[in-house]
């Protein structure tokens, strides 16, 4: 009995702990910001240890009027079909005109 258990000892002892490193990106806020109604995206980069957040870092990127939405999420789709208008659309572009050096 004591061999048996010096012999599960020492195997226990030589487990290691594995730990799972996992890595998230998640669209963290959607954001509708002035007069032409320029969507902001900011996503988080989340690192997680054995479940436990151990880092988390942002990134933006904004989505005029006249944008090509072809490769953002359904959300983010959602929210310029109902805000880049073809009024908001026209006005932007005439703004871009007028500002043009």
């Amino acid at each position: 009995m004591l061999i048996l258990n010096l012999l599960l000892l020492t195997w226990l002892l030589k487990q290691e702990k594995k730990m799972a490193i996992t890595k998230e990106v998640i669209e963290d806020k959607i954001e509708i910001v002035g007069d032409f109604k320029i969507i902001q995206v900011r996503y988080a980069t989340i690192i997680k240890e054995d479940d436990v957040e151990i880092s988390r870092k942002f990134l933006r990127n904004s989505f005029p009027p006249n944008s090509d939405m072809s490769a953002t999420s359904n959300d983010v789709k959602a929210v310029a079909t109902q805000f880049h208008t073809d009024a908001v659309k026209a006005a932007y572009t005439a703004h871009l005109e007028n500002t043009a050096p």
